[in-house]
């Protein structure tokens, strides 16, 4: 590997933890839709995710259908934005690929915030909307995407390039580090 590729590699490896911190729930989003290259960049990220014996028990709903997301709001309560969005993700488990029962949550979280810190390298506003573990979200889901019996909707993430500008995170509390013990 050359130098440049190396000063390369380093520089993306800046550029991601820096996501960490400048990234926000941003949920006002300009008129202008997300090309496919870049949902898939967010999907890639998102398969990407640690997941407990290297399960990947994911799937991916990519959402872009105005009359689908004018219907999410009617049964999640903070969905507001999604009308608005280019695109939403919805994150789902499939519990037929589980090896370790119960930690598909733990596999679709860091799948999520995969996409979130993607989308944030990309320039797309993001928020992560919890759908697991309520019902009314889960089976709202459910219907309206049509999933099958085996398919848990875990997560929504609700994309678009923003309209709204919030300063970094800073949100670290000495109070709340232990050593050793408690």
């Amino acid at each position: 590997m050359r130098a440049k590729d190396i000063d390369q590699e380093r520089l993306k490896g800046v550029l991601a933890v820096k996501s960490i911190y400048t990234r926000r729930s941003i949920r006002k989003y300009k008129d202008e839709k997300i090309d496919d290259e870049k949902i898939m960049e967010l999907l890639k990220a998102g398969m990407c995710a640690p997941s407990a014996g290297n399960e990947q028990p994911w799937h991916f709903i990519i959402i872009e259908d105005n009359n689908i997301k004018e219907q999410i709001p009617k049964f999640h309560p903070y969905a507001a934005m999604v009308k608005n969005a280019s695109h939403l993700i919805c994150v789902c488990a499939d519990l037929n690929l589980q090896l370790y029962e119960g930690y598909w949550i733990q596999d679709c979280s860091a799948s999520t915030q995969n996409i979130l810190l993607m989308a944030e390298e990309l320039g797309i506003g993001s928020v992560w909307l919890g759908v697991y573990p309520r019902e009314e979200r889960m089976e709202g889901l459910r219907k309206l995407l049509k999933l099958p019996d085996n398919i848990v909707p875990f997560s929504l993430v609700s994309l678009g390039y923003p309209d709204e500008k919030k300063p970094a995170n800073d949100t670290y509390f000495s109070e709340r580090v232990h050593r050793n013990i408690w």
